[in-house]
């Protein structure tokens, strides 16, 4: 479950590299303003190769990059940290999915 105006992080390690402050959702997507960290600097190509590759339709290697944020990052709501999610941000949105629960 989520709520209008809670916080969820974007976590490297311990390192907070962005805050995501929801104000909509459409099942099973959230979306909110993205408020990134100085730390957010190192992993932003990543969101960037991420979008592009959304557009150019290349699933392959989109599946890669989401892999490596998955492995490189952690989403972290209010209740916790989530097991695996996929993000989409965006200069000052982000939106994303995730499960509770980690896919073999």
């Amino acid at each position: 479950m989520w709520n209008k105006g809670e916080v969820w992080r974007l976590c490297r390690g311990e390192e907070v590299v962005g805050e995501i402050l929801i104000e909509e959702g459409d099942f099973p997507w959230l979306s909110g303003r993205f408020v990134p960290t100085a730390g957010f600097a190192e992993v932003k190509p990543l969101f960037e190769r991420e979008l592009a590759l959304t557009e150019e339709e290349e699933w392959g290697e989109w599946d890669s990059v989401i892999g490596e944020i998955n492995e490189k990052l952690q989403l972290v709501a209010p209740a916790g940290p989530v097991a695996e999610f996929l993000l989409h941000v965006e200069g000052e949105r982000a939106s994303f999915r995730w499960i509770e629960d980690p896919v073999d």
